[in-house]
């Protein structure tokens, strides 16, 4: 009697990939499910991972590998790499930027590549939708003083500065995180103000925001939140005569690049008690142990910890995995990098 078994159609090859970045990356992102996951779509070479594409092991297992998933600490991708990758056709990045590892020669020789930057930007879009609800009730200056004189504000005599109701935030540039930032801030009763010279008045209408120039965004907003990438352009964007339009007790965040901020502006503006500022990134990223931002009271830097950190890198490895096995199955990247973009990312 034949079988009533169905018989499965018949499956595509898997890929032939390999798994590039640093060892302590490949420890953080890449547990027993994560690599399960990755195998399930890919004929995955055994770890360890690639950290130095110039060893005889690299080579060899980069001879017959189509896709490559990199991450934090990948090896340029040069000429010399892609020499010895023939096959190489994809990468899929489980991080944001891919400008450290994919050069001028991955898109001459047409290899797609895709990037987990909208799974990192969530993260740091709730970092700063938390910070912009909490700077608006003063809760972290309040907090310290309670702590230091163990006595409760009369909430009947707070001042109608305090709180959250019609506030008006400012965002700076409509980036991947500043859009998961505008998509977040809307079940709040605020006022979205957004600077981005590439957007149009009807993509801003679609946003729920309204379009201003970079002066009325500091000078209208309660809250200014940068997310714009570190270009030539940017570098120092955020200027004094900036700083100084800010609305007395204005408060700016930055999650984007310190280097965005004039920050000896910013240190001179925040010593004078204009301003306040929530600082997950500065320039240098430490800031050195005598630097006076440490002495700003009106200053709550973080650091650097708004990405992705803990159980939120399995999102990425999930990100990554998904576009493998899009990749694998010819249906191409969800979130493909394109070189023309480059000069418009972080």
């Amino acid at each position: 009697m034949p079988s009533t078994t169905p018989v499965p159609p018949a499956a595509r090859r898997r890929p032939r990939a390999a798994v590039a970045m640093k060892p302590d990356a490949a420890a953080a992102l890449l547990d027993a499910r994560s690599l399960a996951a990755l195998s399930a779509v890919c004929d995955l070479a055994p770890l360890p991972v690639l950290d130095d594409f110039t060893t005889d092991r690299a080579r060899a297992v980069l001879a017959d590998t189509e896709l490559l998933v990199t991450g934090w600490g990948c090896p340029p991708l040069d000429e010399a790499a892609l020499a010895a990758a023939p096959r190489l056709r994809a990468v899929a990045h489980t991080a944001g930027t891919v400008r450290g590892h994919i050069t001028d020669a991955c898109w001459e020789r047409g290899i797609e590549v895709s990037s987990a930057a909208a799974a990192n930007a969530l993260p740091v879009a709730e970092y700063t939708v938390a910070m912009v609800l909490l700077s608006g009730k003063r809760v972290l200056e309040r907090a310290r003083d309670y702590r230091a004189d163990h006595h409760r504000d009369n909430s009947l005599a707070t001042s109608t500065e305090v709180g959250n109701y019609g506030r008006t935030v400012g965002i700076l540039s409509a980036s991947l995180i500043g859009r998961r930032v505008i998509e977040l801030l809307r079940p709040y009763d605020l006022r979205v103000l957004l600077h981005d010279p590439y957007v149009s008045e009807a993509e801003a209408a679609a946003l729920g925001v309204r379009p201003v120039g970079l002066g009325e965004l500091f000078a209208q907003s309660d809250v200014v939140s940068v997310h714009t990438p570190l270009l030539p352009a940017t570098r120092g964007l955020v200027s004094r005569e900036l700083l100084m339009s800010m609305r007395p007790d204005g408060v700016l965040i930055n999650t984007s690049r310190g280097a965005v901020v004039d920050q000896d502006a910013l240190t001179g503006v925040l010593r004078q008690n204009r301003i306040r500022a929530i600082l997950d990134v500065t320039d240098p990223d430490t800031l050195p142990a005598g630097h006076p931002l440490w002495e700003c009271e009106n200053a709550l830097i973080t650091p650097h910890l708004a990405g992705s950190q803990g159980n939120e890198w399995q999102r990425l490895v999930d990100l990554a995995t998904g576009e493998a096995a899009r990749w694998a199955a010819g249906d191409g990247f969800a979130h493909p990098v394109r070189r023309e973009r480059l000069a418009f990312l972080a």
